[in-house]
């Protein structure tokens, strides 16, 4: 699948249009729901396959963002032989009371893998526990950039957001 073809099937199989409150707290009319593309084994097949040219150089684990970074560091961990960690919102308190599961984030350089950045508060939070427990994250990969200043506030905080497709482009895509 080319990537023009690729963003028009995200396109088709994700986007919704309505009333929608987004976990910024804005308020959009169009809504990209990433269950809708990670939960069909092909097309989430062929957004690791796009993903792969999207991972720098040195990094030692992918960590998928609870819940919808999950699939996509496990698909990408398939395509690339990075192992993926499972970031939780929160530490557990219980158990292993740990934050990221599926081994050590100390010293490791991870990839944060999200799958919608909007405002990037998620991504921004997790990567701050991350690198409060010792991880160094400078990048991470997203499945759709909505353009709404997440990427620019990741920069601030020194993480450069490595989308593969804007809303735009898949917007234009399924024109």
């Amino acid at each position: 699948m080319d990537r023009t073809e690729l963003a028009r099937a995200i396109h088709d199989a994700a986007h919704l249009t309505g009333r929608f409150v987004l976990r910024s707290g804005a308020v959009s009319d169009t809504y990209f729901d990433k269950y809708l593309f990670e939960s069909d084994p092909a097309l989430l097949a062929a957004i690791g396959d796009a993903l792969v040219p999207l991972v720098p150089d040195g990094v030692d684990a992918l960590a998928g963002l609870e819940t919808g970074g999950i699939p996509l560091a496990v698909i990408l961990g398939q395509r690339t032989g990075v192992p993926a960690r499972f970031v939780r919102k929160e530490a557990k308190t219980y158990g292993t009371c740990q934050l990221a599961e599926g081994g050590s984030i100390d010293g490791r350089t991870l990839l944060v893998v999200e799958d919608v950045v909007t405002s990037g508060g998620q991504l921004l939070a997790s990567t701050r526990d991350l690198r409060a427990r010792g991880a160094t994250v400078t990048d991470a990969v997203c499945v759709i950039d909505r353009e709404a200043g997440g990427g620019e506030a990741l920069a601030a905080e020194g993480v450069r957001l490595r989308p593969l497709f804007t809303m735009r482009e898949l917007n234009e895509a399924a024109s």
